[in-house]
């Protein structure tokens, strides 16, 4: 990179209307976003100080969770913008290139790959599905039978009763698995491609709930009401289990990688 400054990169459009879908966008150093061309391609890009996103800067900074914050969501709004007027391939979170040169390498070795991609987002967005299964509603037929209100005092009754209540809260996690399998199943049917996630931590969560499902799908913005209302049946038709649905988002989880160089 040079001393004096860096291009960091938000997306990857069609090189057509790329500058009326940029304008007015502010970037992550409050930098105007503008587009680097190369042929049918365009890139949103930034020009930033190095002193502040260089490589060793940003390994400073992401000690600093609250800098690193505002700068995710400054990333994300403008690939969300972007988003709004056509297909895009968003650009991973702190991809700086050390010149508009080498945006313009990328958009030619990989102008195939993100043509191709561009063509199957075209009217197609992000949707994000979460499903949360209560391990006391589900479990609570088999706890009720099983309890011994007259042995409770009893050190064995009371063996047994834990006993009781693991076996069904292990039977519950089955029922709430088996639960999101047919959610995303059905899902999928409503999509045109999807995947299912790693459950993010309990902290993160915000729930005790378990977090048996965390689907992304890729959905045809004209089907996108079916899509929604398949959830709302789906919600309401399978007990113990909540849905959460966000979006639409751009298509972070279909593009595949644009990597810093």
């Amino acid at each position: 990179m040079s001393a004096e400054g860096g291009v960091w990169a938000y997306a990857v459009l069609h090189g057509d209307a790329a500058e009326d879908r940029v304008a007015d966008l502010c970037g992550v150093a409050d930098e105007t976003v503008r587009v680097v061309a190369s042929v049918d391609l365009a890139a949103a890009v930034g020009s930033v100080g190095l002193d502040e996103f260089g490589q060793d800067a940003l390994r400073r900074n992401l000690e600093d969770l609250d800098w690193w914050a505002a700068k995710a969501r400054a990333h994300d709004a403008v690939i969300a913008a972007i988003a709004r007027s056509g297909p895009v391939i968003p650009v991973r979170m702190a991809t700086v290139y050390r010149n508009d040169g080498r945006v313009r390498q990328l958009l030619q070795s990989r102008r195939d790959e993100f043509e191709v991609c561009l063509d199957r987002l075209t009217g197609r967005a992000e949707w994000g599905v979460k499903a949360f299964a209560d391990p006391n509603l589900l479990a609570a037929h088999d706890t009720s039978a099983g309890s011994n209100p007259v042995g409770h005092r009893s050190g064995t009754a009371y063996l047994l009763r834990r006993r009781r209540e693991l076996a069904s809260h292990e039977a519950a996690y089955r029922v709430a698995a088996s639960h999101a399998e047919l959610i995303h199943t059905a899902l999928l049917q409503q999509a045109v491609e999807g995947k299912r996630k790693p459950a993010p931590h309990p902290i993160l969560s915000g729930t005790d709930a378990w977090t048996v499902l965390n689907g992304t799908y890729l959905v045809e913005e004209a089907r996108a009401d079916r899509f929604t209302a398949k959830i709302a049946e789906l919600d309401q038709a399978t007990d113990g289990i909540t849905l959460e649905i966000t979006g639409p988002w751009p298509p972070y989880s279909f593009t595949g990688d644009v990597v810093s160089p």
